[in-house]
């Protein structure tokens, strides 16, 4: 007997880029919800295990991290889930050739909503907190290589993002991130 799906999967217009949508179970103690199963996960289209899992907290609302990515050999896949609170989720796609070279797509992630977003290869990814005591928690298909980090300023007119609130604080190292010039092409995945 085949077991229902713990999960719904919606693509997005960015091939690779995918919602997912945890379905929890409920009665009157609250509810289960599974957070994760590499079987299903595999069908969305992440063929890597997990090899680092990361949580942040950003305690304010309006704050703004990304948009940071790993160049080859250490491309990852994320799984981005918020916790606690609420973020307006953002992945770009930065790969090579790809019909949606630079084009960006959100979500509003949230404790309440239970969506994840699952973040090929070739893609940045950055958010801003909607609340106060945003919690949000990373699955990655690769360790953190420091000499492999990557990333795009967030206030990038090449991308341009609409970022739903004024941003207001983003740290020294994503401020001095550049914009993008005529030099970059995206990555090869």
């Amino acid at each position: 007997m085949t077991k229902a799906s713990r999960f719904d999967c919606t693509l997005t217009r960015l091939q690779g880029l995918v919602v997912v949508q945890r379905k929890p179970i409920r009665d009157v103690r609250g509810f289960f919800a599974r957070f994760y199963c590499a079987d299903e996960y595999k069908k969305f289209g992440m063929q890597k295990p997990i090899a680092q899992i990361n949580h942040t907290l950003t305690t304010k609302k309006g704050v703004v991290r990304g948009l940071h990515f790993q160049y080859p050999p250490h491309s990852e896949t994320k799984v981005v889930s918020c916790i606690r609170g609420e973020a307006y989720d953002v992945a770009v796609d930065i790969r090579k050739n790809s019909p949606t070279f630079l084009k960006w797509h959100a979500e509003i992630l949230s404790a309440e909503n239970r969506k994840s977003l699952l973040i090929p290869e070739g893609f940045a990814h950055g958010f801003q907190t909607m609340t106060d005591d945003c919690e949000l928690l990373y699955l990655h298909t690769e360790r953190y290589v420091p000499s492999a980090e990557g990333a795009l300023n967030v206030q990038d007119p090449r991308v341009g993002i609409a970022w739903p609130l004024p941003i207001t604080e983003l740290s020294d190292r994503d401020r001095a991130h550049p914009f993008i010039d005529m030099q970059f092409n995206g990555v090869t995945v």
